[in-house]
Formats: structure tokens, C-alpha cells, sequence
């Protein structure tokens, strides 16, 4: 191969990641979980004998309370916990 060669292919490899990005970069975003501002005034917290909890907010005690264990499991398994331990430890609803 020749030098001028082996350019083309440098710019080729150089310019692929950019045009995956530029693909990508158009979508939109979606949050999964609303944050307590949008209307959500109960709160839980789930946590795990070993590993990371969760904290989630949600419209209702029951919303709440089953989105912060979802994220129990899900936080736990990642950080080497244990997810089937997962409890609600408090959950309660703000009065406005």
C-alpha cells in the first residue's frame, strides 16, 4: 500500500464514528421517571441488605413504592447486591 492509500483509509476510519454519531445525535431523549415536580408529592425508598437502594417519587404511595424497589433490583444487581432483598424502608407523601 501506498502512502496515499493508507490516507484514504485513516480518513475513512476517522470519519465513521462521527457519521454513527451524527445518526444517533437526532433522536430524542425520554425520561423514564417524572422528578417531584410534576405533580409527584410521595416518595419511597427500597433498599437491599448488600448493595445500593433506590429513591423514587411518584403520584400515588403505591407508584412510589413500586418504582423505588424496581430501581432496588435494578441498582443492586449492578453494584453486586443483592436484588430479591429489596424493601421499602419508608414511604410516605408530602402534604402541600
Amino acid at each position: 500500500m501506498n502512502a496515499t492509500t493508507v490516507g484514504k483509509w485513516a480518513a475513512c476510519l476517522l470519519a465513521l464514528p462521527l457519521l454513527l454519531t451524527v445518526g444517533c445525535s437526532s433522536k430524542t431523549s425520554r425520561t423514564t421517571y417524572g422528578s417531584a415536580s410534576q405533580a409527584s408529592n410521595c416518595y419511597a425508598k427500597a433498599l437491599p441488605t448488600v448493595g445500593e437502594g433506590g429513591l423514587a417519587w411518584g403520584s400515588t404511595l403505591g407508584v412510589a413504592r413500586q418504582k423505588s424497589l424496581a430501581s432496588c433490583q435494578r441498582y443492586a444487581g449492578r453494584s453486586g447486591g443483592t436484588p430479591r432483598t429489596c424493601k421499602v424502608v419508608l414511604a410516605e407523601c408530602k402534604t402541600r
